[in-house]
């Protein structure tokens, strides 16, 4: 993955968010973030999404089955070829607002699932 280093390595849950960031395993963020099974990273999204911003995470695909995308303070449903491409990567795509994205990342987390988030900051 052509990604910057994970701010952290590995699986954490959200513990809070709001106030433009993140806070996950002790520490904060400030903007959004990509969960993926190799860890926690900074993420520039697209402003619409696009795929060229979730490539990160289609990289992983092999380890996850769903994404839970958190699309700010409302739910806004992906583009037509975005929910395509996850598709045909096999990874399922759940669009939500942002802190309806952590909490369901936590539950399924938790759960052990193949789960990642893509998770807009939220103020």
């Amino acid at each position: 993955m052509n990604s910057p280093s994970a701010r952290f390595p590995g699986r954490a849950p959200i513990e809070a968010y709001g106030n433009g960031g993140f806070r996950f395993a002790g520490m904060s963020h400030r903007g959004s973030i990509l969960c993926l099974p190799s860890g926690i990273y900074a993420w520039e999204p697209a402003h619409p999404l696009d795929l060229a911003s979730l490539a990160p995470v289609l990289a992983e695909k092999a380890a996850l089955g769903l994404l839970i995308l958190g699309t700010g303070d409302r739910q806004v449903f992906p583009a037509s070829d975005l929910r395509r491409a996850f598709a045909e990567a096999g990874v399922a795509l759940e669009a939500m607002a942002t802190g309806a994205a952590c909490r369901t990342y936590n539950v399924l987390l938790a759960e052990g699932r193949p789960v990642g988030a893509a998770l807009v900051a939220v103020a």
